[in-house]
């Protein structure tokens, strides 16, 4: 009867949905399961931002998936793996200080970014693209901040 009981009890939270339950990891935790994101899991690791994106935040992480680091030209990712200070520059254009979500950067036109410049920022055909990445997931909440899904690496000037 026990074992009866734990199994619907633990049937019926699989059912939760994630929404409902809460974000139970950081930014670098959710990316890293997600399983979408093992060259920007790199590139944190190598830039020395791991513990960074691990911290209090809250932070709003533009985060391009493989797909999106495969479409730089080849030799690209390899090259900047080798160039911390090229790195950290391109993966903080990534973050924004502060936790924004979608309906929120949908009314902004520019952000700016932990590196110091600014992103553009507009809704386009009911999505929204940061300068010329689209957002394909937005929202996924963290414990530290919230994961905006885009298709491009965005690069600084």
């Amino acid at each position: 009867m026990l074992r009866t009981v734990i199994l619907a009890v633990a049937v019926s939270l699989s059912l939760v949905p994630a929404a409902l339950a809460g974000p139970k990891a950081d930014i670098v935790d959710t990316a890293v399961a997600a399983g979408s994101f093992k060259t920007l899991a790199t590139a944190l690791t190598e830039a020395g931002l791991v513990d960074t994106l691990k911290g209090k935040g809250p932070f709003t992480v533009f985060a391009p998936t493989d797909e999106a680091f495969a479409k730089l030209p080849k030799g690209a990712v390899e090259a900047l793996l080798k160039d911390k200070k090229k790195l950290t520059a391109i993966l903080t254009y990534h973050v924004i200080a502060g936790k924004v979500k979608a309906a929120d950067a949908a009314k902004l036109t520019t952000a700016k970014t932990v590196n110091g410049q600014s992103i553009k920022i507009s809704a386009k055909d009911g999505g929204v693209m940061i300068n010329d990445a689209n957002v394909t997931q937005a929202d996924i909440e963290t414990t530290n901040g919230v994961i905006h899904v885009i298709d491009k690496v965005i690069l600084p000037k």
